[in-house]
């Protein structure tokens, strides 16, 4: 089964072995999500959700980097829409962190280049994340004016409370190595180790039960409290989309466009 979405920006493919590839397909931007690839992943997981002896799941970014958070030209035209429409925006893209964090399958992420916004709550979503020495992450919606709402609960329940503060706090970049110190990557590779090493997890995956395995991974998410409900994804579906349309999200990214800092950073004494 090889197949891409609708759009062209993601590309899907099934082995003979049961292992499913989702590969991002935006490298021009550093596939930095729009809508077209928040409705391609979509499909991709409808898709293999449907196919029979789904096994695992293998997500990759195609070109430099893996996922390089929002398109900031998309957010930027989401936001002069009505408010419904922003609401459908950040549900279409906090149901897919939330579909991807409960998918009865393992799920392995193998991270190179930037990981940026969104791209760590993708990561965070993901039972097993693999980075090459060469990736780099940051949690930044802070610093266009926006907010990471949607995807807080799993980068919370990946690095933990006490690493969000700094890190959503502060818009900061951070290696690999760091990623791994605080929980985000399980492993870091050498530069051009990135599938091989994915390769030998995903093979020590297949060597288990597949209903056991789905079984013990959506028992552990309920036993750790990880599961967001109905109601709290609501919440943050409203403030997510409302912050898009606050007067700072519009000077946040006016800045990004206009390649300057924002007026809240104080001028030189």
């Amino acid at each position: 089964m090889q197949n891409s979405s609708g759009n062209g920006t993601v590309l899907w493919e099934l082995d003979a072995r049961g292992v499913a590839s989702v590969t991002l397909n935006r490298p021009q931007v550093n596939n930095a999500y729009n809508g077209d690839l928040i409705a391609g992943v979509h499909e991709a997981m409808d898709a293999l959700g449907a196919a029979r002896g789904v096994r695992a799941l293998v997500l990759r970014g195609k070109g430099r980097h893996f996922q390089a958070g929002a398109d900031l030209a998309w957010i930027s035209a989401v936001g002069k829409m009505s408010p419904e429409e922003n609401e459908r925006a950040s549900r279409a893209t906090g149901d897919l962190v939330r579909r991807l964090d409960t998918l009865p399958l393992p799920t392995v992420a193998l991270v190179r280049g930037g990981c940026f916004g969104g791209g760590t709550g993708i990561v965070a979503a993901c039972d097993i994340v693999v980075a090459s020495e060469d990736a780099m992450f940051a949690i930044a919606e802070t610093r266009w004016g926006l907010m990471a709402g949607i995807i807080l609960p799993q980068l919370c329940q990946a690095i933990g409370l006490r690493a969000v503060r700094r890190y959503a706090l502060s818009g900061e970049r951070f290696d690999a190595q760091e990623a791994r110190r605080i929980g985000l990557a399980h492993e870091v590779c050498a530069v051009g180790k990135l599938e091989e090493t994915g390769a030998r997890i995903v093979d020590a995956v297949l060597m288990n039960a597949p209903d056991a395995t789905a079984a013990t991974k959506l028992r552990s998410l309920a036993v750790a409290g990880a599961v967001v409900g109905d109601a709290l994804f609501a919440d943050l579906v409203r403030e997510h989309a409302s912050t898009r349309q606050l007067p700072e999200a519009v000077e946040g990214l006016a800045s990004f466009k206009e390649k300057r800092k924002p007026s809240w950073y104080p001028a030189a004494a």
